[in-house]
């Protein structure tokens, strides 16, 4: 049987984190691992109140970014002494749906892949009740990142994601270079595709959260467009 490991990076997530690992849990007993960079604890507390088996939970104590929270915990379940066929990544809000999971990851081993990317912009996805202002914001960076990368993908900034053991061991080894938040989602399919990693999409059924607030400001947004440059560079000078 197959052992899969999940990475949840979390910023003031209370409202949603237990209602979501509970929900993995009815789909999949796998390993959790919870990547919190709130500064209140609560999250922590509501965790550890929970119980629940089969689940690492860390706080960073201040906000250092989506990407490196990500690349924190995939380096934690490498380095743990489970040998996991299949880490995925998905954020805390709901946006991507548990009941995606399992079919996901059938998809990903009868085909052999290393990376599997949950693309919003695919024929037969669905993106739900997300503002016009953040469609539109979304669909500019990707359509910059496409012309500035020139990966044949369609989707380079949805964190629903799945790897095998060797996609995610060159990830620690390589990325990191283009900054600590969303611009990592990117970097990770430059970086992937450069090194011949099996990639493939799938669809799926995005849905804007029901519960907390978005941590998408316009710092960050600035950050995103200077470490998508940083990445065209990267990639111009061949040094990926």
């Amino acid at each position: 049987m197959k052992s899969i490991a999940i990475v949840i990076p979390a910023y003031n997530e209370k409202e949603n984190i237990l209602r979501l690992v509970q929900s993995i849990r009815k789909k999949l007993n796998c390993l959790i691992v919870i990547v919190d960079d709130s500064s209140d604890l609560i999250t922590k507390k509501i965790i550890k109140k929970s119980k629940i088996k089969n689940l690492l939970y860390f706080n960073r104590g201040k906000k250092s970014g989506r990407g490196s929270a990500v690349l924190f915990g995939l380096k934690k379940i490498l380095k743990s002494k489970k040998k996991v066929d299949c880490l995925i990544e998905m954020d805390a809000d709901f946006s991507h749906s548990p009941s995606e999971l399992k079919k996901n990851i059938s998809y990903f081993f009868n085909n052999s892949l290393d990376f599997l990317i949950c693309s919003r912009y695919i024929k037969g996805s669905k993106i739900i009740n997300w503002p016009l202002s953040r469609k539109i914001l979304s669909k500019l960076s990707n359509t910059l990142a496409k012309l500035l990368l020139e990966v044949p993908v369609h989707d380079y900034t949805n964190g629903f994601r799945f790897y095998s053991r060797s996609a995610a061991q060159t990830i620690i080894k390589k990325c990191n270079k283009s900054g600590g938040g969303f611009i990592i989602l990117s970097e990770i399919i430059l970086v992937l595709w450069k090194k011949n990693f099996k990639i493939s999409e799938t669809t799926t059924i995005f849905r804007n959260r029901v519960r907390g607030e978005s941590s998408v400001n316009i710092r960050l947004i600035i950050d995103s467009l200077i470490g998508l440059f940083k990445l065209y560079l990267l990639k111009k000078s061949s040094k990926i």
